[in-house]
């Protein structure tokens, strides 16, 4: 199997951010994005996922969180289409359901080439500590855009925290899926040739 990393840079007057991303790992974080419990969603992301991960984020934070959280999801995206290349052998398809207490989150996905997002539910606080809990709807649309990603995510429960903690590892299981080589499969799983 040839390797499938990716490391990208990213910078502009809000953010600056070095991305590196191996889908085949063992779930390896190191994570510096200033937003203590974002770094705690990306390092889930990749325990969960086998993902390995490295993402080092300086961001306006002195303003809000919103460009770090938009840029680093923007680069894992572009991590994430680099590392897949031609999606030669993929799976492609994966939907997961993922508990916590008594928040459930679902993430469907389709690593299409063909970047959609749709969401479904709110969350039941506006901020866990200095992170917008919104700003977990946008982390997934950005990912799915620049990944070229088909995502669907739905999240409902009564903590925020868990809320976006179940979101982000049902996203990292349906990504793993997705992403998994298939030994039956030779070429792109594509009636078209190509995704």
């Amino acid at each position: 199997m040839s390797e499938r990393t990716a490391t990208v840079t990213r910078e502009t007057a809000e953010t600056a951010i070095e991305c590196t991303l191996e889908i085949d790992g063992s779930g390896a974080a190191a994570i510096d994005t200033g937003i203590g419990f974002f770094d705690h969603m990306l390092t889930s992301f990749a325990k969960h996922g086998l993902f390995d991960l490295e993402v080092d984020c300086d961001g306006d934070l002195e303003i809000d969180d919103h460009h770090t959280v938009e840029d680093v999801a923007i680069v894992l995206g572009e991590a994430v289409d680099e590392a897949l290349g031609d999606r030669s052998g993929i799976v492609r398809y994966a939907d997961r359901r993922v508990p916590l207490d008594e928040a459930v989150a679902g993430a469907v996905v389709d690593v299409s080439g063909r970047p959609r997002f749709y969401f479904d539910g709110e969350f039941s606080q506006a901020e866990i500590g200095e992170f917008t809990s919104d700003m977990a709807r946008h982390f997934g649309e950005s990912l799915a855009m620049n990944a070229g990603l088909t995502l669907h995510l739905e999240v409902d429960g009564e903590n925020a925290h868990h809320e976006v903690e179940a979101l982000f590892k049902a996203l990292a299981r349906s990504l793993d899926d997705a992403t998994r080589l298939d030994e039956r499969r030779d070429g792109t799983p594509s009636t078209k040739g190509t995704l």
